[in-house]
């Protein structure tokens, strides 16, 4: 696909899910999901904070690309199954306290706002309330999900440079973030 028809898929889809969000009507009850009710609700949680923590100084699009990766690594066997376990997947250590739970390693995940030692409380509550609408209305079916990444399943911020983005495939820079997929 090339590069310009991209940009214009992502600016309808942008407009048209802004407008949807910016209603914010309630999804209670219209859940369309095969998930049980506490595993969706789970999910759109993960989901929610991912985008809130991943991608929220930027724009529905940068929303859009985030949760995209997360759901191609969700459809790829080399990854977790759920949204929830893709989103926390790392190495993890026994708690001192407890040594049943299992605690993340620091600056080791997949997505480092869930182990960098920090709150995982959203302080921006409205953004947080726009964010969970979106993924609730992602997971029950009621927007129709388009992956403006082109598949990818990795992603870093434009400013660093990782070793491992030489092995795989560059799909598209979408705000502050390279996206990637496999070679």
């Amino acid at each position: 696909m090339k590069f310009r028809t991209k940009v214009l898929i992502t600016a309808v889809s942008t407009v048209a899910i802004f407008l949807t969000i910016s209603t914010s009507f309630s999804t209670k009850g219209k859940t369309r999901s095969v998930e049980s009710t506490d595993v969706h609700i789970a999910s759109a949680q993960c989901l929610a904070k991912n985008m809130y923590y991943e991608a929220r100084n930027q724009g529905t699009a940068g929303w859009l690309a985030v949760t995209a990766v997360v759901l191609n690594r969700v459809n790829d066997k080399r990854f977790p199954n759920t949204i929830c376990d893709v989103i926390k997947q790392g190495p993890s250590r026994p708690s001192w306290q407890n040594k049943n739970i299992r605690i993340p390693i620091k600056h080791r995940c997949q997505f480092s706002w869930y182990c960098d030692g920090k709150s995982d409380n959203p302080k921006d509550k409205q953004s947080y309330k726009l964010m969970s609408n979106f993924a609730e209305m992602i997971l029950s079916g009621e927007i129709q999900f388009i992956d403006i990444t082109d598949g990818a399943q990795f992603y870093h911020a434009d400013y660093v440079r990782p070793a491992w983005a030489k092995t795989k495939k560059r799909t598209i820079e979408i705000e502050d973030h390279i996206f990637y997929k496999w070679k």
